[in-house]
């Protein structure tokens, strides 16, 4: 195995990115290379420390094992003892192959966060010896590697992995009415997991709480809105998935500029965002106390009376804010006159003080550069496919729907191009609106932020907006590799039990991300799991000569590729479970 460095000219920049490649020899003395690890963009040093351990492992390889089976035909010459088994390996039998190596990792994730010590105190057994801790832990874990149903995780994944020898327990651990039941202990403990984690996540990256990041999103559920109770969080509202049709609920979200989750609020559908903010300073400070923090936000989340709030507290509470374009448009002039300054490389700033804020103007060359790019390649393939149009003779109605279908495709290459359509029939004339091409160009990668930081440096400031797509990212997989919809609970505790699950995956899922993050940029938590999920355990039964089984359940080696990276993440597989021998129902370890 060697890294290999790709680069790639993206957006106007050359990029350099690297892989783990295997040679591999074929029929005919040829060599074909296999694409084993991913990385991303890494540093020297990083690379260096790739290298290293690809050395490492290829030595370790290189000491071969020769090993010796003896099957009973070749016991003659042994004396009969009590201590020698002779087995029958012509009737060998290997059952119940199940996944084993991602369950591990989410234990191994489990056990970081110190959420056995957490939830063992908390969920303690019930009076039948229900051991909620571990149920819990399932449905954890499920979310993590393959988010579906509890119907589902009962019926069927959990037969298929090794949840049951990891915690040295059952299928009771998945009986369905237990599943839905550990929903129910959860969400009274909400307040205490916040501080733990605030606690773990300290711990373990050495995070850093000054600066906090807050978003909402939404998830729908596709009911009808007449079967809602009254009173349920389930609303219409503004819909972030498109789908205002269907009742919904709202999801705020505090994390810190590396992503990790710090606390969240489920809220009714109906919920403005500009509403919501309060609640949470108030929440922060209530459960953590008063500190010097930063909030980010994006633009439409606070209002004016919670700024003011926010500057008129003792001590102030520190703010950054994206701005809308209607600002802008009405304090150009000023800044028309404010000189530009240099913030870091590639960003340059404009700076207008007014009142107790400061309006920070960012223009980035990166951003720019990005942005333009999008959207010439969106109003290009608008521009080819107003001229297949054009080119069509079908009825109008048809036309106007090929239209519409093209603006939701392209909806910010359509606000450039003028249309204008025959009243009668399909025919329709379009052109190039360069006035408004050239203000978006000039708008392009600047941003108008507004703060109560007035001596802060303004590089900083743009720093810290830029990490709001942190929480963008939260919300990305839980929507996506968590699937938090569809929501199959019908009660309002449950659904929000459901969601307090999906937090909790995504905290594993953070963790495993943080630890790739120095090692691999490009490795996701998701492509690890995969990885992992290739080891499998399986029964081997061999029965002996004196009708006893011996049973051993083994999962099986990690490839190459998989051995390097337990060995960058610093962690140690567990030894093989021991064999036992089995005479009718009696099992016993053997020594």
């Amino acid at each position: 195995m060697f890294l290999r460095k790709t680069p790639r000219k993206k957006d106007g920049k050359t990029h350099d990115y690297w892989s783990v490649v295997e040679n591999k020899r074929v029929a005919g003395g040829r060599v074909v290379q296999r694409h084993v690890l991913y990385l991303g963009e890494i540093n020297s040093s990083q690379a260096a420390v790739w290298r290293k351990a690809i050395e490492v492992l290829d030595d370790d390889a290189g000491h071969p094992r020769t090993l010796a089976l003896f099957p009973e035909d070749r016991c003659a010459g042994i004396a009969p003892d009590t201590s020698v088994v002779q087995l029958r390996l012509s009737d060998m039998r290997l059952c119940r192959p199940r996944q084993w190596g991602a369950c591990w990792l989410a234990g191994q994730l489990w056990r970081e966060l110190e959420l056995d010590r957490f939830w063992a105190d908390r969920l303690p057994p019930s009076r039948k010896g229900t051991q909620w801790d571990q149920v819990l832990q399932v449905l954890v874990s499920y979310r993590l590697i393959a988010p579906g149903s509890e119907w589902k995780l009962h019926r069927d994944w959990f037969g298929k992995s090794a949840m049951a020898d990891l915690l040295e327990a059952d299928f009771g651990l998945a009986e369905a009415h237990k599943l839905y039941a550990c929903h129910d202990l959860l969400l009274r403990h909400k307040a205490d997991l916040s501080s733990h984690l605030m606690a773990r996540w300290r711990d373990l990256f050495g995070a850093n709480f000054d600066v906090l990041l807050y978003d909402l999103t939404s998830t729908y559920f596709e009911i009808n809105a007449s079967d809602v109770a009254e009173g349920d969080k389930r609303r219409h509202g503004y819909s972030r998935d498109k789908r205002p049709d269907c009742p919904q609920v709202v999801i705020a979200l505090v994390v810190t500029t590396d992503g990790l989750p710090l606390a969240y609020e489920v809220l009714p559908g109906n919920t403005a965002d500009c509403t919501t903010l309060r609640m949470f300073l108030a929440r922060i400070e209530r459960q953590y106390g008063r500190a010097r923090r930063v909030w980010v936000m994006d633009r439409g989340i606070p209002t004016e009376a919670v700024l003011a709030e926010m500057r008129g507290s003792d001590p102030p509470v520190q703010y950054l804010v994206g701005t809308p374009k209607g600002r802008l448009s009405r304090l150009e002039k000023q800044l028309l006159t404010k000189p530009w300054q240099k913030a870091r490389a590639g960003v340059q700033v404009k700076l207008l003080a007014e009142d107790d804020e400061l309006y920070v103007y960012a223009e980035s060359v990166d951003r720019a550069s990005k942005e333009r790019a999008m959207r010439s390649r969106q109003l290009k393939w608008l521009w080819k496919r107003l001229r297949e149009l054009a080119a069509m003779e079908i009825p109008r109605e048809e036309m106007l729907m090929k239209l519409g279908a093209a603006r939701s495709r392209a909806p910010t290459a359509w606000r450039l191009v003028d249309i204008e359509m025959d009243k009668e029939s399909s025919m329709f004339v379009y052109t190039l609106n360069r006035q408004k091409l050239r203000r978006i160009r000039r708008r392009e990668g600047r941003y108008l932020l507004r703060t109560n930081l007035t001596e802060n440096d303004p590089a900083l400031l743009w720093q810290y907006y830029t990490q709001l797509v942190a929480v963008e990212e939260a919300f990305k997989n839980l929507k996506g590799d968590l699937a938090i919809r569809p929501v199959f609970h019908q009660e309002e505790r449950r659904i929000e039990a459901h969601i307090f699950i999906a937090f909790l995956a995504y905290c594993l899922q953070i963790t495993l991300q943080r630890r790739l993050h120095a090692l691999a940029p490009g490795l996701t938590a998701r492509s690890a799991l995969e990885k992992f999920a290739a080891v499998q355990m399986i029964d081997v039964h061999l029965p002996t000569t004196d009708g006893r089984e011996l049973l051993l359940t083994r999962y099986t080696q990690p490839e190459p590729e998989l051995r390097l990276l337990i060995q960058q993440l610093r962690l140690q597989l567990p030894p093989q479970p021991p064999p036992r021998i089995a005479t009718g129902s009696v099992t016993r370890h053997l020594l």
